[in-house]
């Protein structure tokens, strides 16, 4: 594993998130398609969330003491509970990059981590899940959902199209 890429490439993305959804209208971040799935907005603090109290906390448990129990996380009731849907776009990109930059702070202290090390998931009897695949994990949970944010773009493309499609400029495959 190339830790000093996968900490750079999660970096980078807390630079780029920002980029990304700049000059989204408050309206068009709250924008749902007709499948159900997320807002960009509600993407967004998804991530905030999973910054907090997901990827981190694991990791650090799992290198600290990975017989320790995992505090219990539940993203889909957070985004109902916690009304995703009605936050700020701006916000939610200002607490995810926060706390992305203390993450970041946080890995480069690490001194000669053991990625080796697993913690033997208790919601999947049998599998263990080493420091490391959490680690990268966490860099492609940011693939992943800039991938949905970019669908929900030319999702919104298509909308304001009307009666013109957006067919030409390629199809849509995610």
């Amino acid at each position: 594993m190339d830790f000093d890429r996968l900490v750079d490439q999660l970096e980078r993305f807390g630079a780029l998130l920002p980029h990304v959804v700049n000059g989204i209208s408050p309206e068009d971040a709250k924008w749902r398609p007709q499948d159900g799935g997320w807002s960009i907005l509600e993407v967004v603090r998804h991530m905030a969330d999973e910054e907090a109290e997901d990827f981190r906390p694991r990791l650090e448990s799992t290198l600290r003491d990975p017989t320790a129990p995992w505090k219990p996380i539940d993203p889909p009731a957070w985004a109902i509970e916690r009304q995703y849907n009605d936050g700020n776009l701006d916000s939610a990109v200002e607490r995810f990059t926060s706390r992305r930059a203390e993450s970041i702070q946080w890995l480069r202290g690490l001194d000669s981590p053991d990625f080796a090390r697993s913690y033997l998931h208790l919601r999947a009897p049998g599998r263990s899940i080493r420091a490391g695949d959490l680690l990268v994990a966490w860099a492609a949970h940011d693939a992943l959902h800039l991938r949905q944010i970019a669908k929900r773009m030319y999702q919104l493309i298509g909308r304001d199209g009307g009666d013109y499609r957006p067919d030409y400029a390629g199809e849509w495959k995610a």
